[in-house]
């Protein structure tokens, strides 16, 4: 089975697991999901959605929240990883919201990549979960899995993203993306997973990967 034809049949498992995938982070409009998104690094959606309502109490716009200061955006998000390096960078987004973009989130990687605390992927979210544009978000799940699957040999989440991109029609890739990250989650965990049982790595993963992450599995 090539690529093309392992693609279309994981997609054909994860339509029929998801057909319907909602986003996990609480949010109202762009702006409120990009904090959320920008939040939820190195933190799980859970935490982030624990945090939020009383952040978007106290400041739910670009003015607002840039108008705090970064101390007390710390103490709100304090059970949040990283939470003093992201509290500044909230406070510097919205600023940057506020003067450069008329308080209004862009839509462009270009325009989005520039703001303090936001990377590739977090843009990508932002794109597609808030505009409808066309992105494929990696994070190291995603990445892990396509590994594991056979669709990319990437060494970094550019290069997997570029293959997932070729191997998608670019209309299913924001439905993927939340598709990917819910089977990771529930079927397909990093450690100590058995692949002859799963779903889609019982076809998908290669001979050696099975044999490979068997024996981790037996020695943990």
């Amino acid at each position: 089975m090539n690529r093309a034809e392992k693609a279309r049949k994981i997609q054909t498992v994860l339509d029929k697991l998801y057909p319907y995938t909602e986003i996990p982070l609480a949010h109202h409009d762009p702006f409120t999901l990009l904090v959320a998104v920008a939040l939820s690094a190195q933190t799980t959606d859970k935490k982030v959605n624990q945090v939020t309502p009383r952040l978007f109490a106290r400041a739910d716009t670009p003015a607002k929240l840039a108008a705090l200061d970064p101390d007390e955006v710390r103490d709100i998000i304090r059970e949040v990883g990283l939470a003093p390096t992201k509290s500044k960078a909230l406070v510097g987004l919205s600023k940057r919201l506020v003067e450069e973009h008329d308080g209004q989130v862009p839509r462009t990687f270009e325009e989005l990549e520039t703001l303090p605390g936001v990377g590739h992927k977090t843009a990508g979210v932002v794109r597609i979960q808030a505009f409808g544009l066309p992105a494929f978000p990696v994070d190291t799940h995603i990445h892990r899995l396509a590994a594991r699957w056979g669709l990319s040999s990437g060494k970094n989440v550019q290069h997997t993203e570029r293959d997932l991109k070729r191997l998608f029609h670019a209309d299913n890739w924001a439905r993927l993306h939340l598709q990917i990250i819910y089977f990771g989650r529930e079927h397909c965990p990093a450690v100590g997973h058995d692949l002859a049982s799963c779903p889609i790595c019982s076809f998908a993963a290669s001979k050696k990967r099975m044999v490979a992450e068997g024996k981790r599995r037996r020695k943990a």
